[in-house]
């Protein structure tokens, strides 16, 4: 009898170590739920405040201000912003802006089929990508940004979605905000920007640093008069109602 009961401890033996991994790994994966759901919360807190709320500096602007040593930058209500300038960025940057829910599924499509060299991002994603995340294409950083458009889209009017874009989209070095842009290169008010002006300061994105709307090359000249000829054209067929009505 007491033989028997060595052999059987020793058969049960192995199975402790096995639970004991079984038991460390649920462990792990409780607390890997836990910090997503930490994570979703956080930010769905974020989106809720920022949709009353104007954001503070972001990742981006916060390490421009420290190579820079200074930025500027300054927040004005979308009431105090020309409407043709939300028409010419709309033009400029996302056309269908109005008839998406966060991803120009057409826009990527085409990108995909051009071999990824064209940009597709709308502007709910460069929202999310300026206010919430950091600058990068690496995987995480365009993880948060899928999980965190749609939320957006959800929670965001989309004129505040423009409006927020407008106070934080880079204009030129260190040029943060349609109303500093405005001034910077024009010397008026955003709210007094022609429609020269404003398709001038849509021209200059996505590359600030590389184009000027005081100093416009050729193509920033063409990209200006495609741009105005857009806003007018997002104004006749409906697809600035979204944001002007």
């Amino acid at each position: 009898m007491v033989k028997q009961a060595k052999t059987s401890s020793k058969k049960k033996a192995p199975a402790e170590p096995a639970a004991e991994k079984g038991a460390l790994k649920r462990r792990a994966l409780r607390w890997v739920a836990r910090g997503l759901l930490g994570i979703a919360a956080f930010f769905t807190v974020l989106i809720l405040v920022f949709s009353f709320f104007n954001p503070p500096i972001n990742v981006y602007q916060l390490q421009e201000s420290v190579r820079l040593g200074a930025i500027e930058r300054e927040w004005v209500d979308w009431e105090e912003i020309a409407p043709v300038m939300g028409r010419s960025v709309v033009a400029a940057e996302d056309a269908n802006f109005c008839l998406h829910w966060g991803f120009d599924m057409s826009a990527i499509r085409q990108a995909v089929a051009e071999g990824g060299g064209r940009g597709a991002s709308t502007l709910s994603q460069q929202v999310v990508k300026n206010v919430f995340l950091w600058q990068g294409r690496n995987w995480m950083r365009k993880a948060l940004e899928a999980f965190l458009t749609p939320a957006v889209e959800l929670f965001w009017s989309k004129r505040r979605i423009l409006e927020v874009y407008l106070n934080v989209a880079e204009f030129d070095e260190g040029v943060f905000g349609v109303q500093a842009a405005a001034r910077h290169y024009f010397d008026v008010e955003a709210k007094d920007l022609s429609a020269l002006q404003a398709a001038r300061l849509a021209a200059v994105l996505p590359d600030p640093k590389g184009r000027s709307a005081s100093k416009p090359t050729d193509f920033v000249r063409d990209r200006t008069r495609s741009i105005m000829s857009g806003a007018e054209t997002i104004a006749i067929d409906g697809r600035a109602d979204c944001f002007q009505n």
